[in-house]
């Protein structure tokens, strides 16, 4: 049974992360601004046109100058993301995806498959908008993800910190990607 739930845990980071259709490339990659062997760590900073989040101790950093009135669409749209999710409700969750970065009908049939045998809560803390455009979004969260199956009861818990990238699509804030670095589980 454990291993049907590190299963389906493996199937939801790889559903909410791998199902994009945004162009990946290798983050080790020099071209995608990697520091090149040799180079020193001065000089390698967050890239603006990349993903990404800057701390200060514990700290995350809130971007400047966004406008009030977008934060609170940009934070309310993020809610209903994790909410309809939450809520098995599939057709809202697809609603806050962008068709630009997500495959409608893959990810349906992936949500529906994974819904049938496990039941998710996620619960975001520490939100924040680390970077913004007029027409993109990141926000920051720290995420612990609880996953059950159904026929077991089993349980697996995952915390974690997030980046979802959102664009702006008809003037509605939409997920574009995700990317999720995993706690280390306590030992």
């Amino acid at each position: 049974m454990k291993k049907q739930l590190a299963a389906a845990s493996i199937a939801l980071a790889l559903v909410l992360g791998a199902c994009n259709k945004a162009e990946e490339t290798n983050p080790n990659d020099v071209e995608n601004g990697e520091a090149a062997p040799g180079s020193g760590a001065i000089d390698h900073g967050v890239d603006d046109k990349k993903v990404g989040f800057s701390m200060s101790g514990d700290q995350v950093e809130e971007a400047a100058d966004v406008p009030k009135e977008e934060k609170e669409s940009i934070l309310s749209a993020f809610d209903h993301y994790i909410e309809t999710l939450n809520n098995k409700d599939v057709d809202g969750y697809l609603a806050t995806l962008s068709t630009k970065g997500y495959d409608e009908a893959e990810e349906r049939k992936a949500m529906e498959e994974m819904l049938e045998t496990t039941d998710i809560q996620r619960e975001a803390d520490n939100k924040t908008i680390v970077k913004y455009a007029e027409e993109e979004a990141q926000v920051f969260s720290t995420l612990k993800t609880t996953l059950i199956d159904t026929a077991s009861g089993a349980e697996n818990i995952a915390d974690g910190r997030q980046v979802t990238v959102f664009h702006k699509e008809d003037g509605a804030w939409k997920v574009f990607s995700i990317h999720f670095i995993g706690d280390d589980p306590a030992k």
